[in-house]
C-alpha cells in the first residue's frame, strides 16, 4: 500500500507574515488560488490577529470572504484568542489554528503572557471553536529548543498537547521555532508524547530549516510514524518573535524527498513550483527554496533553448 502524508501549507500565513511588504489582497488570493489548483487541500491562509500586530495579515477577514468555494480545500487561519475566534467567525471560516510556546520567556514574549495564563484562555477558544463546528489545530512553538531559555522540558508539552486534545483540537502541530531540532531528538520527542497518551495520528511537525535539517528532521518523524508536516511554500516565512528564525522548510523540497520516496502527497510538484516561482515575482525577490532555485533555473535554461 502507497504511504500517504498530509501537506500542511503554511505560505499565505506563515511565510507572508514576515515579509515586509505588504502584498494586495488580490494577490494574496491569486497566490491561494495558485496552491489549490496545484492539488493542497489543507491551506493556512492568513491570521485573526490585530492589525497593529502583523500589518502584512490586515486583510484576513476581506480574504476569507473571497476564498473560492466547492473546492475540497480546507482553509485555515490563526486565531490568538476569543477575539480572533469571532472575527474567524465573522468571515466565515471554518477551521482555525490555536498558537502558543512552551517555553515562558517566548511565550511572553510572543503574546504577553504565561504559559498557564494562555493554556487557559486557548483552551477554552477551542472548546467554543469546536461547539461551533469548527475544526481546530493547536501550535506548540518552541518545543524543540527556545532562543531564550534552550532546551525545553518535554513533559511541559506533552502536558499541553493533551490539554487542547481534551478541549477539542484535533491536532498538535510541534513547532521547530529556531530550527535547532536534530533528528534524534524529534524521534525522542515523538515517543515522549505517545508514550505521554498523546496519540501519534494527532501529530504534525512544523520544522525550520535555520540550519539545513529541516528534511532530515521530517525523515526522522516520518519514520517515527507522523503523517502531517507543514511546510512554506519556496521557502517563505520564519518567527518574527525568535531572532534568527527565518526560513520556513520549504514547500517544494518536502514534496521532491517525498516524491523519491513513493509517498503520495496530492500535490503536483511542477504546479506547486511555478506557485512558487509566482509569488516570488510579486514579492520582488529571491526565495531560499532549494527545489524552488532548481526550478527557476531549469525554467530559465527551457526558455533559452525554445529562443535559440
Amino acid at each position: 500500500m502507497t504511504e500517504q502524508v498530509t501537506v500542511y501549507e503554511v505560505g499565505p500565513r506563515d511565510g507572508l507574515q514576515n515579509e515586509q511588504a505588504i502584498l494586495p489582497t488580490d494577490v494574496k488570493l491569486g497566490f491561494v488560488e495558485r496552491l489549490v489548483a496545484a492539488g493542497y487541500r489543507h491551506i493556512e491562509v492568513s491570521s485573526f490577529v490585530r492589525p497593529r500586530w502583523i500589518p502584512q495579515l490586515a486583510d484576513a477577514a476581506e480574504l476569507v470572504r473571497r476564498l473560492p468555494v466547492g473546492e475540497e480545500v480546507t482553509f485555515w487561519a490563526l486565531v490568538p484568542n476569543r477575539v480572533g475566534l469571532e472575527r474567524a467567525l465573522d468571515a466565515g471560516l471554518g477551521a482555525v489554528a490555536t498558537f502558543m510556546s512552551v517555553s515562558e520567556t517566548h511565550n511572553k514574549k510572543n503574546v504577553n503572557r504565561t504559559v498557564a495564563e494562555s493554556r487557559m484562555a486557548l483552551a477554552e477558544v477551542v472548546a467554543n471553536a469546536t461547539a461551533e463546528g469548527l475544526k481546530v489545530r493547536s501550535y506548540l512553538s518552541t518545543v524543540f529548543g527556545c532562543p531564550y531559555e534552550g532546551r525545553v522540558d518535554v513533559a511541559r508539552t506533552v502536558e499541553l498537547a493533551l490539554t487542547f486534545l481534551e478541549a477539542g483540537s484535533e491536532q498538535i502541530s510541534l513547532g521547530d521555532t529556531i530550527g535547532v531540532a536534530n533528528p534524534l531528538q524529534v524521534r525522542q520527542i515523538i515517543d515522549a508524547m505517545v508514550a505521554g497518551g498523546v496519540p501519534l495520528e494527532n501529530i504534525a511537525l512544523h520544522m525550520h530549516d535555520t540550519r539545513g535539517v529541516a528534511l532530515a528532521n521530517v525523515l526522522a518523524g516520518f519514520q517515527a510514524g507522523v503523517r502531517t508536516f507543514d511546510a512554506a511554500t519556496a521557502g517563505l516565512g520564519g518567527c518574527p518573535y525568535a531572532p534568527g528564525a527565518s526560513g520556513n522548510l520549504a514547500t517544494e523540497d518536502l514534496l521532491f524527498m517525498l516524491r523519491g520516496m513513493s509517498v503520495e502527497t496530492g500535490v503536483d510538484l511542477r504546479k506547486a513550483s511555478e506557485a512558487g516561482a509566482w509569488i516570488a515575482d510579486a514579492l520582488g525577490h529571491q526565495l531560499p527554496g532549494r527545489v524552488h532555485r532548481a526550478f527557476l533555473a531549469e525554467r530559465a535554461q527551457e526558455a533559452a533553448r525554445s529562443s535559440a
